[in-house]
């Protein structure tokens, strides 16, 4: 497989000041809203594909995605040169976390939205003391609310298919 290239906020900031790269920001809308780096294209992780359809014109240009911290661009990153091992492509080590803290500026267009992965965290462990607190407190069965999340955290991780996930991001204050 071809090689991933790691870039940094600071290698990006002076591509994009030169007008040498695209920003390719591969979060659902709703994060792309609360917060992004200015100049870049929104195309979701799952709408991620080398057709003219999901990728924006880059003749010429550095093609850099990034997401809230660096996993999902690399995950993009990976389909794409599984699609075209000759691309160009970097991912921005730390996503928009690290360009925020390197002191660069982001453009908000909507109301501020929890990562995705936050909203997980949230909805799993919700449902979680949920289930232990009705099978505690009210019949045992519910204990399986608790066990049927565990095990489909434990599928995500070993996966990287989340299906919480994938709900969640399809809920309207994602949109």
């Amino acid at each position: 497989m071809a090689q991933v290239h790691q870039t940094n906020p600071k290698q990006v900031k002076n591509w994009l000041e030169n007008n040498e790269a695209i920003v390719i920001d591969v979060r659902e809308p709703a994060e792309f809203k609360s917060g992004h780096i200015k100049g870049a294209v929104n195309k979701p992780l799952s709408t991620v594909c080398l057709e003219e359809v999901c990728m924006p014109e880059h003749t010429n240009k550095k093609l850099v995605l990034q997401c809230q911290g660096g996993k999902r661009s690399m995950m993009a990153v990976e389909k794409l040169l599984q699609e075209n091992p000759q691309m160009d492509i970097y991912n921005l080590e730390g996503g928009i976390n690290a360009w925020a803290e390197a002191g660069f500026e982001t453009q908000q267009t909507g109301r501020k939205v929890l990562p995705l992965n936050q909203q997980v965290q949230l909805a799993a462990g919700s449902l979680i003391v949920t289930g232990i607190m009705l099978g505690w407190f009210v019949h045992i069965g519910f204990v399986g609310i608790a066990l049927f999340v565990g095990c489909g955290l434990m599928f995500a991780g070993l996966t990287g298919f989340c299906g919480m996930m994938k709900l969640l991001a399809k809920m309207p204050w994602n949109q």
